[in-house]
C-alpha cells in the first residue's frame, strides 16, 4: 500500500485500495475470506448467545463472504443486515442464512421483509462495518456513500464499531474530515480482531 506522501486524497485511496483488490488472485480471496470467518467464529464467542451483531454482505472484491454471517449467525442472539434505499440511515432486517438474501438495490444482497427501523442498530453489541481501508487512528474509508456515517450516531455508544478489511488496508493515517465516525476495532484476516489506537 501506498504511503501517505505519495496518496493524499480520499479519491486516491479509493482508486489504489480498489485496484489492489481487483489484482488478488482467487485463491488468496479464498485463503482470506477462510480468515476472516475464523475471526468472526471467535469474536462470536466472545460476544455470547444474547448479542445482536450488525454486519453486511461482502460483494465484489469486498474482503470477506457470507461464511463469515454462518459463522456468527450460532454464536450470537442475532445478526442484522443493513437494507440500503435512498441515502440516509440504513434499514435492517435480520439474517436467517444465505438461502433467505434477495438481490437489493447497488448490486448488494439483504434479507427480505420485515425490515427494521434505523433505530435498530442501537440494539447492537458490535457493528461489522465494511471499509476500503482503515488507519491505526480509527478513522475508516468508504466508498463515499455516506450511509454508515448516516447511520452509526445512533447506535450505542458501547457498541464495537469494527472495521472489516485486508491485513494491508490497515494503513498509518488516512484522510479525514468532521463527519467521520472512528472505529475502535479492526477485524482482519492475518491479524483477527484487535483494538485501534484512536486519537487525533
Amino acid at each position: 500500500m501506498a504511503s501517505v506522501t505519495e496518496v493524499t486524497t480520499k479519491a486516491q485511496w479509493r482508486a489504489r485500495v480498489l485496484a489492489a483488490r481487483r489484482s488478488r488472485d482467487a485463491v488468496t480471496r479464498e485463503a482470506e475470506d477462510r480468515a476472516l470467518a475464523a475471526a468472526a467464529t471467535a469474536l462470536g464467542d466472545t460476544l455470547g448467545p444474547d448479542a445482536t451483531v450488525c454486519a453486511y454482505v461482502p460483494v465484489g472484491v469486498e474482503p470477506g463472504s457470507t461464511a463469515l454471517l454462518d459463522a456468527l449467525l450460532p454464536r450470537v442472539g442475532r445478526v442484522l443486515l443493513p437494507v440500503a434505499r435512498d441515502p440516509g440511515p440504513l434499514y435492517w432486517a435480520e439474517y436467517h442464512g444465505t438461502e433467505a438474501l434477495v438481490s437489493a438495490p447497488f448490486g448488494l444482497r439483504e434479507p427480505g421483509q420485515p425490515h427494521l427501523p434505523p433505530s435498530a442498530i442501537s440494539e447492537a453489541t458490535a457493528i461489522l462495518i465494511p471499509a476500503l481501508a482503515v488507519d491505526e487512528r480509527g478513522v475508516r474509508l468508504g466508498r463515499g456513500a455516506g450511509f454508515y456515517d448516516r447511520t452509526l450516531d445512533l447506535a450505542d455508544p458501547a457498541a464495537r464499531l469494527i472495521a472489516v478489511v485486508r491485513d494491508d488496508e490497515v494503513v498509518g493515517e488516512l484522510p479525514d474530515e468532521s463527519h467521520d465516525i472512528r472505529v475502535g476495532w479492526v477485524l482482519t484476516p492475518v491479524g483477527g480482531l484487535r483494538a485501534l489506537g484512536i486519537g487525533s
